[in-house]
């Protein structure tokens, strides 16, 4: 079943391998091809006080805005049409499934899913694993999406790199993944978090 959550152009009938390379020191993702082209990047978004990164295609086209969203128990991200955070713009949230986690698990809603009753799609990680899964929230067979594995190399060690491959399943949306994979990253890097507090989830 076809998963165009972003856009069908990010989708492919068959499987799809991506490399992911995160900058250990800005944080910014470079997601490139079997043959080597970028074909998506994470960059960080100027003049922004938030915590705003900007996910563009390999022409630097953006494609969608992810945001922190401040004083958040369950450190939700908001991913948002475009290069705007206008509510209208919205296309899901990210958030921890409970504040607590000894692996981190996080909940995806799309915009229309309003009451949060359950998610609709779910993503398991663990950094001491070095692994991740995306499934579909919906689907009592947990139906996976993409799989995730640490791929340590010489240059990762020498210039400050995290390498991860990324096998994106027939008909989901690999924009989708990365960002997921990108909100993941980030959330098992701040830790608890700085932005914790009582301003909802």
């Amino acid at each position: 079943m076809a998963q165009a959550i972003i856009s069908p152009h990010f989708c492919s009938p068959y499987p799809v391998d991506l490399g992911i390379v995160r900058q250990v020191l800005s944080g910014n993702f470079s997601v490139k091809d079997v043959n080597g082209n970028t074909v998506f990047k994470v960059k960080g978004a100027f003049l922004s006080l938030r915590e705003r990164r900007v996910l563009v295609d390999g022409a630097g086209n953006p494609i969608v805005t992810l945001q922190k969203k401040l004083l958040s128990t369950h450190h939700r991200w908001e991913v948002y049409r475009g290069d705007s955070t206008d509510s209208g713009n919205l296309v899901f949230s990210v958030k921890k499934s409970s504040v607590v986690q000894l692996k981190t698990k996080l909940h995806v809603f799309l915009a229309n899913n309003k009451g949060e009753y359950a998610p609709d799609f779910k993503v398991k990680g663990s950094w001491f694993e070095q692994s991740c899964v995306v499934y579909s929230g919906k689907s009592k067979s947990s139906n996976i999406l993409a799989e995730m594995h640490k791929k340590h190399t010489v240059t990762s060690v020498l210039f400050g790199k995290d390498n991860f491959m990324v096998t994106v399943y027939p008909g989901v949306d690999q924009a989708l993944i990365v960002a997921l994979i990108f909100i993941l990253n980030e959330m098992n890097f701040s830790g608890s978090g700085s932005n914790s507090g009582s301003g909802g989830d």
